[in-house]
């Protein structure tokens, strides 16, 4: 694997949409997301965060209402969601 690249992506508003690290694939074909992937709000609250191995999402993963409070709770595996994920909603309720 090569070096780390850090991609940054915003929506028309100039606000930062999307943040992670990537890589080349080897033929220089395609980008590849590896490590902390963050998702932005467009009012610049956290709306996603959790990681990728190799193109894929793998590990914990957290959603978030624009105001900030905790919305999913889950975790990947080589991107498959696995266990029962955890859903509030924007009051902070927990949801069934």
């Amino acid at each position: 694997m090569t070096d780390l690249a850090i991609a940054e992506v915003f929506y028309e508003s100039g606000a930062l949409r999307y943040r992670y690290a990537r890589y080349q694939a080897p033929d220089g074909s395609r980008w590849i997301r590896h490590g902390l992937f963050v998702a932005y709000h467009e009012n610049g609250a956290v709306a996603s965060e959790g990681g990728y191995e190799h193109g894929v999402e793998h590990g914990p993963w957290k959603d978030f209402h624009p105001n900030g409070q905790l919305a999913a709770l889950g975790c990947y595996d080589r991107g498959t969601e696995v266990d029962p994920w955890q859903y509030w909603d924007a009051e902070g309720q927990p949801e069934t």
